[in-house]
């Protein structure tokens, strides 16, 4: 049986898993440890524990297993320039490997793998020879792009449209902090939400297709000092990234047509977001557990290409 590793070690968690061509068999992570009251990592922080847990995390999986080829994420986007230290530690592992073990290392992008997470765990990976739209929204991206095959170098990947300023994922954890949540903010920050009505008359702020969130952060920190209740902050602060992920798409629709859509990155796995973008785009979304940052969507690539 051809079985097919995949490594991602971004900035928020270092994570491995195991496709044998047809199903994710293994999906291991373990998130990188922040400071409470911390809004992230320095770069040398995330490769120091990087370099700790990697091989925690792979010498289990990889006991008695015989792999057909590795996938690694080496860079944050699929764009020259695109680059972040704590990559390296997984691409260096992956080399290793594929040097000791004779076999072949397939280097992708963090977005790719995202990608192609999501279209797995939505049973629609035959969406990887068509043209879609895809959103990848995170603590580090909140990008819409255009996806078209790729071959044997991943799903092709043009940028369409983009936060300007904050991502969304920056957005949950800066108010989830200053909220008295632990980092990373998300699922937190949506469990207090749900404990609110839906606010009205948002406005997300718009430049065609791009769209900025700094403008929302000032909001809730000023519904903060005015002594609004958290779960009143939360909702709008949610509410808040919908607003603006609708008023991408319909942007975006008009101007490429009805194409599918696809939600990737932590942020779309928020139930709030899910519901709403599913039922107005027909939104194709991960599995919220293929949502965060995984290695299943870099094992899949690898082992796609494989054939």
């Amino acid at each position: 049986m051809p079985l097919y590793l995949g490594i991602d070690t971004s900035n928020y968690t270092t994570s491995a898993a195991l496709f044998d061509g047809s199903l994710v068999l293994e999906n291991r992570k373990l998130p990188l440890p922040v400071p409470q009251g911390e809004k992230g990592l320095r770069q040398s922080d995330a490769v120091f524990h990087h370099t700790r847990q990697l091989p925690e995390l792979l010498a289990p999986l990889l006991s008695g297993q015989k792999l057909s080829a590795i996938g690694v994420s080496v860079s944050p986007r699929d764009a020259e320039g695109s680059y972040m230290p704590c990559f390296l530690v997984g691409k260096g592992q992956a080399h290793v490997l594929g040097a000791a073990l004779g076999v072949p290392v397939r280097e992708y992008s963090h977005q790719q793998g995202h990608i192609a997470a999501a279209l797995y765990s939505a049973g629609r990976l035959e969406l990887l020879r068509e043209t879609l739209i895809a959103f990848h929204v995170s603590g580090g991206t909140t990008e819409a792009v255009l996806i078209t095959p790729g071959g044997m170098t991943g799903p092709q990947i043009k940028l369409l449209a983009q936060s300007l300023d904050l991502k969304a994922g920056q957005l949950i954890d800066r108010v989830g902090v200053a909220l008295g949540l632990d980092f990373p903010c998300g699922p937190a920050l949506e469990r207090l939400a749900q404990k609110a009505p839906r606010p009205k008359g948002i406005r997300p702020s718009v430049r065609g297709a791009d769209v900025s969130l700094s403008g929302v952060e000032n909001q809730c920190m000023a519904k903060l000092r005015q002594g609004e209740a958290p779960e009143t902050v939360a909702r709008f602060c949610i509410q808040s990234v919908l607003a603006a992920l609708e008023a991408m798409c319909r942007a975006l629709l008009k101007e490429f047509g009805p194409l599918p859509i696809l939600f990737s990155g932590g942020v779309s796995g928020n139930s709030l977001l899910r519901e709403e973008l599913g039922s107005s785009f027909g939104g194709i979304f991960a599995a919220p557990e293929f949502s965060s940052d995984n290695g299943a969507g870099l094992a899949v690539l690898a082992g796609l290409e494989s054939v």
